[in-house]
């Protein structure tokens, strides 16, 4: 398909001038982020009601939003009378969903796809958005996933970032220590001085009034996708950097000792010991890092509301890159990109679609949509409708910002062409036996390289 063959690199050329556009993660689509935290299940499906003779039903992929989606759908309730429901998968089960709720005679009219694996499964139910108002109003048309034959089947929403999010407090405070290793945070910006500074936060951490220098890394699925997914992201990047291309039917695993590297790095210094991290969960990281009891947490924009639900500030916040020790990495950015995708449901009634459509051009139009998006849930996104007034005050954001004027190298958003949910699941599953000393690294690279490529066989004999 068109723009697919650049995997998600998609997003990249646009999102170098992210600080123009205004506006998590999560794993989308058939990923599991590259989001977090957790939701309501979809339960019962909506009936088809409402003043215009259609309603709206979406599938909600991302657990952090689901009130302020609520919220909104209520506002356009109230404001045309056309029903808007909104059902928020639980974390994690977003693809499990939207087949169950696909199944359905009420099927949601609005649902999401990670990009070209996601879109894989779902191409026939996903209506052409080219002659829409949604798609004439993208700054960019690789925000777009476009099928061979020209239609539009998908539309991304948001452009978010994640990295390494630090507590700036602590860290200056460990800064300013006798003996630190660095004297300033911009002396960081490469794995082995990166893993100096934290080895020695970890050994201060009684000076510091800390419990560790990393957040737990939970495993369980509010938070394994930080590491199967957003973590393994990076080793994908390098690959495909190196090998210049944007998606692959067999990953080589060339830097897989790096992406041990990290983990390790991760697990050995952090709040709790490596053979507890199944009984740690994604609040348990939020709570953690936004009670100033670690000073590093693998996040993203995203999650700006939720750290900050204690004392922390803007203020408190910094965010790094994530350094795995490839070569050239003084110079690498944040991960910046999208795997969110609008889609509407090609199945559902004709009132059905009109309605969804208007829902989704009342949404980045009006001033209440485009107050919700950009201040309230913090996106930045690809549309010429949020230019003025309506920049998103996440400062999150704007650090990524900052990364992109200063001339580093974003990193892309390749995930979205990893071949399944249970590619992921054989990764994270290896990565916590690892962890808890019950299994070998070798049983990752298996998961990450042969999986990789059994899964990928079998994905394309299901869409054949």
């Amino acid at each position: 398909m068109k723009n697919l063959k650049k995997g998600i690199a998609l997003a990249m050329a646009a999102s170098l001038t992210v600080c123009a556009f205004a506006g998590c993660g999560t794993d989308g689509g058939s990923s599991s982020p590259s989001g977090s935290g957790t939701g309501n299940s979809a339960a019962e499906s909506p009936t088809n009601a409402g003043a215009s003779g259609g309603s709206v039903y979406y599938l909600n992929f991302k657990p952090e939003q689901g009130p302020d989606w609520q919220e909104l759908a209520a506002k356009y309730t109230e404001e045309t009378g056309v029903e808007v429901i909104v059902e928020t998968a639980a974390s994690g089960e977003y693809e499990s969903t939207l087949k169950a709720e696909m199944a359905k005679s009420e099927a949601p009219t609005l649902f999401q796809v990670n990009g070209p694996v996601g879109l894989a499964t779902w191409n026939d139910y996903c209506y052409d958005l080219k002659d829409t108002a949604l798609n004439k109003n993208l700054k960019n048309e690789e925000f777009s996933l476009v099928s061979d034959s020209g239609e539009v089947k998908g539309i991304a929403y948001v452009i978010e970032t994640y990295g390494i999010i630090y507590n700036k407090t602590i860290l200056n405070q460990y800064l300013s220590m006798d003996g630190a290793v660095v004297s300033s945070v911009d002396e960081i910006n490469n794995f082995e001085t990166f893993k100096s500074v934290v080895e020695d936060i970890q050994a201060k951490k009684d000076d510091l009034g800390i419990k560790g220098a990393f957040t737990s890394s939970g495993m369980d699925s509010s938070s394994d996708w930080r590491f199967k997914t957003h973590l393994a992201n990076l080793p994908i990047y390098y690959e495909y950097q190196a090998d210049g291309i944007g998606s692959t039917d067999a990953i080589k695993g060339t830097y897989l000792d790096n992406y041990k590297a990290i983990w390790d790095l991760y697990i050995n210094n952090s709040t709790c010991e490596p053979k507890m991290i199944s009984s740690k969960t994604g609040d348990d990281a939020t709570a953690e890092f936004a009670l100033g009891e670690a000073v590093f947490y693998q996040n993203g924009t995203w999650a700006y509301n939720d750290i900050t639900a204690e004392d922390l500030t803007a203020d408190d916040l910094g965010m790094l890159p994530i350094y795995i020790g490839c070569e050239g990495e003084e110079n690498q950015g944040l991960c910046t990109g999208s795997e969110n995708y609008w889609c509407v449901n090609s199945k559902s009634d004709p009132a059905d679609i009109q309605a969804t459509l208007d829902f989704l051009d009342w949404v980045i139009t009006s001033d209440a949509g485009r107050d919700a998006l950009a201040n309230k849930m913090g996106f930045v996104t690809p549309f010429k409708t949020f230019d003025e007034g309506y920049e998103t005050t996440n400062p999150l954001v704007a650090i990524a910002n900052e990364y992109v004027a200063s001339g580093k190298n974003s990193v892309s958003w390749n995930f979205p062409t990893m071949p399944s949910e249970k590619w992921k699941d054989g990764v994270g599953s290896a990565l916590l036996e690892y962890a808890q000393g019950t299994g070998e690294w070798d049983a990752v690279t298996t998961a990450f390289v042969d999986g990789w490529k059994t899964e990928y066989e079998a994905a394309q004999a299901a869409n054949e």
